[in-house]
């Protein structure tokens, strides 16, 4: 099997880089380096990502997720059902 040509592979890379999938990745991972430094100066040591990202999971991810579905909807004016009860109150 060959491998794909360097024009196919830089496509492919730009279709990732665009996709909302790899955007909500980045997103997550910069709050768990920001959970990371926060806690690692807390403590007085680098507490690694590993346990930053286990510690931010347990504590932060749910509301995260959350906040960033309705700042997003908010972002592209849809109507989510949850935003409809809202104004509807």
């Amino acid at each position: 099997m060959s491998s794909p040509a360097p024009s196919d592979t830089k496509g492919s890379k730009e279709f990732v880089k665009q996709s909302n999938l790899y955007q909500e990745f980045l997103a997550e991972r910069e709050e768990i380096l920001k959970h990371k430094w926060i806690e690692s100066e807390r403590l007085g040591y680098d507490i690694g990502f590993e346990r930053a990202l286990l510690d931010w999971i347990r504590k932060h991810r749910d509301a995260w997720r959350t906040n960033r579905r309705a700042q997003l909807a908010a972002q592209s004016g849809a109507r989510t059902p949850a935003a409809a009860a809202q104004k509807s109150s």
